[in-house]
């Protein structure tokens, strides 16, 4: 765990940028600068970042079109950054895949904190080695979560999700059958207080059925609406 954690900050503003880069690099974080969406997208494919920091307002190509690229083939844990603080540019931002959004004027405390705590369910476990014993790992037909080394499987293929669709993911699982309300999901699984806007939760279950149905349809059925209510993961045969 001694390694430094990579993280790349897009910003158009210079001095948002140096003002990021100093309050990370004071918590051993080892940083990359882009100014634009061009260069963000080429950052965030080329190399391996444990965080992207990303402005939505960007000249060129913007922090929306930048994450649904880089969503095409990687799941880096993206975190928004956006003087817009409306519901329709956060829920555009989960659409494409952003797993958390800082709203302009921003603390960098806060930024920090958001940085560190999305670490801590990402990348913690891109350090166990592939021969760790799993200590927990829940099993049903069709889908096998490994917690341990935050993998989800279908059959023998992994399905690629992001930190945020992964807990979401696992949440439900720790109580198949269960039904679970938005309101439940947006407190126990984001833990921060996100306005009452319901259609994040939403938008998550939607690609993560997506990506599921990819690999296993049956995978993606086990998820389930609950009109009028919620959400639940359905065990085939009961």
């Amino acid at each position: 765990m001694s390694e430094k954690a990579r993280i790349l900050v897009v910003d158009d503003e210079e001095r948002i940028r140096r003002l990021l880069k100093m309050y990370l690099e004071r918590e051993n974080f080892e940083i990359d600068e882009a100014e634009d969406g061009e260069k963000a997208l080429q950052l965030a494919l080329d190399e391996d970042y444990d965080i992207i920091l990303l402005d939505l307002m960007l000249p060129g190509m913007d922090g929306i079109e930048v994450c649904k690229r880089i969503r095409e083939t990687k799941a880096t844990p993206i975190i928004m950054l956006t003087a817009k603080g409306e519901e329709t540019n956060r829920v555009q931002g989960f659409e494409v895949g952003t797993d958390d959004y800082v709203v302009k004027p921003f603390s960098p405390r806060e930024v920090v904190y958001r940085v560190k705590a999305l670490l801590r369910r990402s990348s913690a476990t891109k350090y166990l080695h592939t021969d760790t014993v799993a200590q927990n790992v829940i099993v049903f037909p069709h889908l096998t979560i490994d917690h341990d080394a935050h993998k989800v499987m279908c059959g023998d293929q992994e399905v690629p999700l992001t930190p945020k669709e992964y807990e979401l993911l696992h949440y439900l699982a720790k109580s198949p059958d269960k039904v679970f309300t938005r309101e439940q999901l947006l407190k126990d699984v984001w833990h921060y207080d996100f306005f009452g806007d319901l259609r994040t939760v939403d938008t998550h279950i939607k690609r993560l059925r997506e990506k599921l149905n990819k690999v296993s349809p049956k995978a993606a059925e086990m998820i389930t609406t609950v009109w009028g209510i919620g959400y639940k993961l359905e065990v085939p045969g009961k």
